[in-house]
């Protein structure tokens, strides 16, 4: 049993997690911070979306499970601060805690490239998370927020996010000369394959493609994607999305506001993080299903890049991995554990 599984067990049972999902009913023992804790977070995404609506369950999840005495005041993208800002905010204590994509700091952090997706990666977020909770990837995601003085409390792990094209595109072969919208690692993996890459704010990418500015572009799951529109601006959809095959945002807190926690409410977020993990993404599982119909109406093509094509494209990718830890000590290390588990796995030869 590894450390990260036996923290999980015993945190588990510190929250007295009754049945580990979100929405079953649960009492958590009674906490040490006899007055109660409060904290404001702001997450990723806009109000009444998908992935906000389960940040609500979060922290619903989190008074329950310390009796109501940890309150969450929960923000949507931009509310307290812009949300590039969001970074220097927490640090800053203008809020406590944050949900965000350890990619959009990757260029500061060389480690936070693989601790958001591996494009041509982990082609399963079940993989993906056991890496985490299995493999170190925990520790290894504290070390690297640890200097800023943040804690990485926990990822958000689901599947892929789709490659929406206005062309057509059969191959990989076939995205060389083309503009895209790609953020994180996937920006330099991408370019390896001839992409003129811009990292466009999430907001922008609809008018991007709308206005010819981008021929491609990464910006969500399916079922977010079709809400914004992109159905509208993109007649095709590129799948499976090697770009970002599985995805992990990420629960981040100020380190001095996690010291001051009580053990009981720092397993309460640390249960309720991986809950949220696991519901959020057989939701969007299902979802995806859903809205695949929904696109066709309007007219989207469906398009399939072959597993052939996919595996000979791989060595490409891994020279991007490794030129992407920039020789960073911690970035080479996490690296080495993914490949090593990788190999394992089957991924890589």
């Amino acid at each position: 049993m590894t450390k990260n599984r036996r923290h999980f067990l015993k945190a588990a049972g510190t929250a007295a997690v009754a049945a580990g999902a979100i929405g079953v009913a649960g009492r958590a023992r009674p906490a040490k911070a006899a007055d109660g804790v409060s904290w404001r977070m702001q997450a990723l995404w806009d109000p009444g979306t998908t992935p906000q609506k389960f940040e609500e369950k979060f922290v619903a999840r989190v008074a329950e499970l310390t009796g109501g005495r940890f309150k969450i005041e929960l923000f949507a993208a931009g509310q307290i601060v812009p949300a590039a800002q969001a970074f220097d905010a927490v640090r800053g204590g203008a809020f406590q805690l944050m949900k965000t994509f350890d990619g959009y700091e990757a260029g500061k952090i060389p480690a936070f490239a693989f601790t958001s997706t591996i494009p041509f990666g982990f082609p399963e977020a079940d993989q993906y998370e056991a890496w985490f909770y299995e493999r170190g990837g925990l520790e290894m995601a504290r070390e690297a927020y640890k200097p800023a003085g943040l804690h990485y409390i926990a990822p958000t792990v689901y599947g892929q996010e789709p490659i929406h094209s206005k062309v057509p595109i059969k191959t990989i072969a076939d995205f060389e000369g083309k503009k895209g919208r790609f953020v994180g690692l996937a920006s330099s993996v991408m370019a390896k394959f001839g992409i003129a890459v811009s990292p466009l704010p999430t907001s922008e990418v609809y008018t991007a493609l709308d206005k010819g500015v981008i021929d491609i572009a990464d910006r969500g799951d399916l079922t977010a994607n079709y809400e914004a529109g992109i159905g509208e601006v993109a007649k095709y959809i590129i799948l499976p999305g090697v770009h970002q095959p599985t995805t992990a945002t990420s629960y981040v807190a100020s380190q001095r506001a996690w010291d001051a926690l009580p053990e009981d409410f720092k397993a309460a977020l640390e249960v309720a993080a991986r809950e949220v993990s696991g519901a959020l993404r057989q939701h969007i599982l299902v979802q995806n299903v859903e809205v695949i119909d929904k696109y066709k109406a309007q007219g989207v093509t469906f398009m399939s890049l072959s597993e052939a094509d996919i595996l000979a494209s791989r060595p490409k990718a891994v020279e991007a991995w490794q030129a992407a830890t920039k020789g960073n000590d911690l970035a080479k290390r996490i690296l080495d554990s993914q490949m090593t588990f990788m190999k394992q796995l089957g991924i890589l030869a």
